[in-house]
């Protein structure tokens, strides 16, 4: 078994359910005792989100590139970067440590090519909807059309996760503003949902909305999992 090195905290949150996915599914595929072999390196978010907020992107890849250097020092031998905004530094690890990094959006394309969609709504930060670093891969590499909300509602799903889900807080009110959206999607044409922000699923549920969720942090901790485990399973 492989050691999977995580760069956590972004928020804690979802950090959680990345351990307790991977350790699950290293579980269910070999009984037992059995558990993963993983690392966490978990960041300060407020730091984070501070950089994002003023854009400073160079700032942001120094502190990941750190995290991710200090994860091959402790011996892992792939790492996963539980967030998909952060997925912009991917780049910068990729230039910077010699070791496999496992791409959410990657992941996320593969699940969406295997369930035969070709057109999906793409929820997480402004970041994740606006740039192309996560809509060029689903496009690109699985030839998948991403769809995103208007500006008004991208902003509302931004918000929603910086003033709510990354704090913990659950808001009845968001819920239905999430669905509302979908459901203008579904109107466009959209067969499927990318919830493009781990801590989303702590909000939508798939019984929530009428089109296949895809849950990100589902998907890339369970590709981790693949990955980790692929050497045991071959033999």
């Amino acid at each position: 078994m492989q050691k999977i090195g995580l760069i956590g905290g972004m928020s804690w949150e979802s950090t959680q359910i990345y351990y307790k996915i991977i350790n699950q599914k290293v579980r269910e595929i070999l009984g037992g005792f059995h558990s993963a072999k993983c690392i966490i390196e978990s960041v300060d978010f407020s730091e984070i989100h501070r950089l994002q907020s003023e854009n400073d992107w160079d700032a942001l890849n120094e502190k990941i590139v750190e995290a991710a250097t200090n994860l091959k020092n402790a011996k892992a031998e792939v790492i996963l970067i539980c967030a998909n905004t952060m997925h912009l530094c991917s780049g910068a690890i990729a230039q910077n440590v010699d070791l496999p990094l496992l791409h959410i959006a990657e992941a996320t394309g593969e699940a969406i090519k295997k369930a035969g969609l070709k057109k999906v709504l793409l929820l997480g930060t402004k970041f994740t909807m606006e740039k192309d670093f996560y809509k060029d891969i689903i496009t690109n590499d699985f030839g998948i059309e991403v769809l995103i909300p208007n500006d008004e509602d991208r902003e509302t799903v931004h918000n929603v996760i910086y003033e709510e889900l990354v704090q913990g807080k659950i808001n009845t009110g968001s819920k239905g503003e999430y669905m509302r959206i979908i459901y203008e999607a579904v109107k466009n044409g959209a067969e499927g949902v990318i919830l493009g922000c781990t801590e989303i699923p702590l909000l939508i549920q798939p019984t929530d909305v009428p089109i296949q969720t895809f849950d990100t942090t589902q998907i890339h901790a369970e590709k981790a999992v693949e990955f980790a485990l692929s050497t045991v399973l071959s033999n």
